[in-house]
């Protein structure tokens, strides 16, 4: 089976490192020629797509690819992948699988209530907006095509050298408390075998939550991997006081539960990390946070 992944970043990567062995060949695109560089380095062919910019071998390579990830996210409100190769992907001779990997959210602030794939988005910020509109024009994509598209929202993704525990250990790690705000995680290795299984038996447009079964504060994390490392945790900052990049911000403006029983229903995924603790003491014994101390 081939796989062709559109944007090699963190994400998609961990999927690669985690499945490699179950596909024949895999490739993707990076934004410049220097990432590719690095990424053919590790054994990944990797092509230069920056918008209307691209190796012409990415088609060659799309008209053989078997299982299709898309983990680019729009540019300027728009999807590059559909503006560049529509047509290519649609006629695909050998494509049976299309993942879309999307967020959470889009369903905007249901004000700590709970969602699931069911619930309307309601996305709240421009990024968000642009999400959901990629996320339809894959599923309509998908509507006529031989193939499946699946969508996968992904809830706060953390992993190896991408946590509470490297925070911690760096001093960048802030406990910004806001009552009443809760968010879900999601490791990603978790994300990696939701992807597999749904490669395994793929579903005409299927949306999937890619969450964790506990909704939490984002200060209990950050205390948590604190205790984890033997250290203090940092002290808690009022958000209204906090200093925080306009798009950090913005992730406090959405406050929900997420639901993640279809991946659990239909895929038969039992979450190796179901809780931010599970997931932290994994990543502690693995020696996380400790190159810092």
């Amino acid at each position: 089976m081939n796989l062709f992944i559109f944007g090699l970043g963190y994400t998609a990567l961990q999927f690669v490192h985690h499945y490699r062995h179950r596909f024949t060949n895999v490739c993707g695109t990076v934004r410049s020629a220097e990432k590719a560089e690095v990424i053919r380095g590790s054994g990944i062919q990797a092509f230069q797509f920056d918008g209307p910019t691209f190796d012409s071998a990415i088609v060659q390579h799309l008209e053989r690819t078997d299982a299709l990830l898309i983990s680019a996210p729009p540019a300027d409100g728009r999807d590059p992948v559909l503006e560049q190769f529509s047509r290519v992907i649609a006629e695909a001779p050998c494509l049976r699988w299309v993942g879309y990997l999307s967020t959470v959210g889009v369903y905007g602030d249901a004000g700590g209530a709970w969602v699931d794939e069911t619930t309307p988005p309601n996305p709240a910020t421009a990024r968000a907006r642009h999400r959901i509109a990629a996320e339809r024009q894959w599923l309509e994509m998908g509507e006529g095509a031989p193939f499946a598209v699946q969508i996968f929202r992904l809830a706060g993704i953390y992993g190896p050298s991408r946590s509470a525990l490297t925070k911690v250990a760096d001093g960048t790690a802030k406990r910004i408390v806001k009552p009443g705000q809760v968010f879900n995680r999601i490791h990603s290795e978790d994300i990696a075998q939701v992807l597999m299984a749904s490669i395994v038996q793929p579903a005409r447009n299927a949306i999937y939550n890619v969450a964790d079964d506990e909704p939490g504060p984002p200060q209990d994390v950050i205390a948590f991997a604190a205790e984890l490392l033997g250290r203090e945790a940092p002290p808690e900052i009022p958000f209204d006081e906090a200093d925080q990049t306009p798009m950090a911000r913005a992730f406090y403006e959405d406050n929900k539960r997420v639901r993640n029983v279809r991946i659990k229903s239909e895929l038969s995924v039992m979450l190796r990390y179901p809780t931010y603790r599970h997931g932290l003491q994994a990543l502690q014994k693995a020696g996380e946070g400790l190159s810092a101390a």
